[in-house]
Formats: C-alpha cells, structure tokens, sequence
C-alpha cells in the first residue's frame, strides 16, 4: 500500500492518479469529496496532519509515502514521520523545494523546509528528497489579467526561472516510491530551460491566439497584489523569493527528469498546449507557490 499525502493538491493528486493504474493506493485528504481517482484498489481516508489518530489509521500497513506539507505549518513533518515510524513505513519521498539549496534563500518559509528536510533525514525511514523549481502551472494566476485586459502583470519581467511542469514532478515521485535505486537521494528539478514572465507570455500569446503584452510590476504594486492572496510570511517569502530570481538563482538547468523517467521535461509551451482551456475559464485555480 502507497499512502498518498496532499491527494487534492498540485502534485499529490497526479501522483495518486498515476499510481492507481497499478498499485494499491491510499489518499490522504482534509476532505474526501474533492478526490477524483476512483480507480480499483484505491482508498481514501479523512485526516489531517495535526491529528496524530488520525495519522496512525492512515498508515496502517503502508510500505511507501508521499509527503506533501505546507512549510507554515509548523510540526507538521515531525508528526507524520513519527507515525509513519511507528507504522513501520519503509519509504518516504518528501516534496520539498529548490529553495533550499540556495545559501541566500533565507526567509522563514525556506528555514522550515530546511528544517523538514533535517527531520527526515534523521527519521530512520528511506528518504528521497524532491526539489523542484517553481510550477508552470503558477502562471495560472495571470488568467484574469489576460481574460480581463490581455495583460500579463510580473515583478522582474526579464529574469528567468527555470520552471518545471508539475507532471514531471509527480513522475519523478512515482519512480522514487515505487522504483529501485533512490533511496537518501535528493533531486533537483527543472523544466528544460530558463524562461522569463516576457517569454512566456510571448508563449502564451501563441497558444491562446490573443494578443497578449507584458507589463511590470513595481516592488510596491507586486506586494499589495501578493497580499491579497497569501499571508505575510509567504507574501515576504515570494517577493524574496523574485529578487533572487532577478540575480540569476533560478536559472540553473538540471536533466534530472530525464535522468529518471527516461524523457525529456516538458517546456512551458507544451504546458501551455496542454492547459490552453484553463487559461479561458474562470473557474480558481489549484495553486501551489513553489519557489
């Protein structure tokens, strides 16, 4: 049994799809009524981090883990591996982020994934450790700005990160649960070039056939936007965050997607091929601010 962590989010809920094809496969979720696999073999439970109980039911004759957590949300890790010790889980694979590597990423967010990463190392399960940079699908939060206005709206427009695709993610996870060879492994992930806001709505122009023009943000302008959608130390987080981007942290290419799934990572245009309708409904967005 593989307990799936995070089962409605970015990451987890590709991971739990991909791996109900063929495995026995356990969801963990706040809330059961926005799981989507319904695949054979699959179970889903109602806990939550915090609740020890609730931790110990769910891993109940789990070999392997994936474990997604919020960085703000302190003791989280520690307790989800303290049962799963208990449970007698073999493998853990942590979504991390690639924030941690850099020695000048320093906020708070960064500390607690540091810290995290520390707690499983020294869990006594088998770790693998996975660090992407951030999600193309984060670009999703430009859709009213460009359904509204044709407009996208960024904070150093030029600079470039070398944004990942969340599928890749999620297929480089499956490989570290359910494959040989990963174990005490950390890995870097990127998409297969760096890329700027200007880039990609250049990109997006294309793909969504409208005229689309870049336009940014001053420092002011881009923290009352993040604001209005984060708490302060994720707000403080993000905008550290763009000015390491801005000095050329995030540009730095790895081919580890296709050292382990054996394929190339995907581009931001085939990304955007692929969710070309989200960009033209209104429906919210199933965000994660990976940096």
């Amino acid at each position: 049994m593989i307990l799936v962590g995070g089962a409605t989010g970015t990451i987890g809920r590709v991971v739990a799809r991909r791996l109900a094809a063929e495995h026995p496969v356990r969801l963990l979720t706040r809330d059961p009524g926005r799981i989507t696999v319904t695949a054979p073999g699959t179970e889903v439970v109602r806990g939550d981090y915090a609740d020890e109980s609730s931790l110990r039911r769910a891993l109940r004759g789990v070999r392997a883990a994936f474990l997604v957590t919020v960085p703000s949300a302190e003791g989280d890790d520690a307790r989800f591996l303290a049962a799963a010790g208990a449970a007698g889980v073999e493998r853990v694979v942590k979504l991390s982020a690639a924030a941690v590597e850099d020695p000048a990423a320093r906020d708070g967010i960064t500390r607690r994934q540091r810290e995290n990463e520390r707690i499983l190392r020294s869990s006594g399960c088998e770790w693998t450790i996975l660090r992407p940079r951030s999600f193309m699908s984060n670009t999703l939060s430009w859709r009213t700005s460009i359904q509204e206005a044709g407009i996208v709206r960024a904070l150093y427009g030029t600079s470039a990160n070398a944004c990942v695709d969340p599928r890749d993610v999620a297929e480089t996870a499956v490989h570290a649960l359910t494959g040989p060879g990963h174990a005490h492994r950390t890995y870097t992930l990127t998409g297969p070039t760096a890329i700027t806001a200007v880039e990609q709505t250049a990109t997006l122009a294309r793909v969504l056939e409208l005229p689309l023009r870049c336009e940014e943000l001053d420092f002011d302008a881009a923290r009352d936007a993040l604001s209005r959608r984060y708490p302060a130390p994720i707000v403080q987080a993000l905008l550290d965050s763009a000015a390491r981007q801005r000095d050329g942290a995030k540009a730095r290419v790895c081919d580890t997607v296709r050292e382990i799934t054996g394929r190339a990572p995907r581009s931001y245009e085939e990304w955007a091929a692929d969710h070309r309708s989200a960009f033209t409904r209104s429906a919210s967005a199933d965000l994660r601010p990976a940096r």
